[in-house]
């Protein structure tokens, strides 16, 4: 029983170093990787889609090249099914290496924080240059994706702006917009296409 117990914790620690070899950071040299802000097209009659028991209504179309600031992986809260990997990602001064030293990125709880001593750049620029997304995959290919996106890597997104409910009253509605901050203001993203990009 002792050496199942020990055979089981090898392959837990495994599982654990295959995960984190997969998803480690990239270091990219200093530089802008990702110039343009997202572009985003509003739907006055958007599409009604289903996941599961879960229904999305689009909103906007959106695409993006941005670099991955951090990522969380999500498995026991109301959304993990729908959206199993929440990015902050980064753009214009966002995506350089040299402004980002002097920045302490974090995620949990579905929220994306910074931290500075000095800022590097404009509170404001921070603030409307990056972002969290929830991001709900539209299929195989996307979730694969996914799961090997690494932080300090350049990554090309394109999907829809969703709101999502549920027959017993759950919901989970999407930020519109770049400018806001705080409870709210992440992207809830319907993708259907995610790669990388080279530098």
């Amino acid at each position: 029983m002792q050496r199942l117990g020990w055979l089981a914790l090898a392959v837990l620690l495994g599982w654990g170093a295959l995960g984190w070899w997969q998803q480690r950071p990239l270091h990219p040299p200093p530089g802008v990787l990702a110039a343009q802000a997202p572009e985003q097209v509003d739907l006055d009659d958007g599409a009604v889609l289903r996941q599961g028991d879960t229904t999305l209504h689009t909103r906007a179309h959106i695409a993006l090249t941005a670099r991955v600031l951090s990522r969380e992986d999500y498995r026991w809260d109301a959304g993990a099914s729908l959206a199993p990997t929440d990015l902050a990602l980064g753009w214009g001064r966002m995506s350089d290496s040299a402004v980002l030293a002097g920045i302490d990125i974090s995620q949990t709880s579905r929220f994306f924080y910074w931290h500075v001593r000095q800022f590097p750049i404009p509170r404001r620029e921070i603030e409307t240059s990056a972002t969290n997304m929830h991001l709900i995959p539209a299929d195989d290919g996307v979730r694969y994706a996914l799961k090997h996106v690494r932080p300090g890597e350049l990554v090309h997104l394109e999907g829809f702006l969703v709101d999502a409910s549920r027959p017993d009253g759950w919901h989970w509605r999407s930020s519109l917009t770049r400018e806001d901050t705080g409870d709210g203001a992440c992207e809830l993203v319907y993708v259907e296409e995610l790669e990388p990009v080279a530098p």
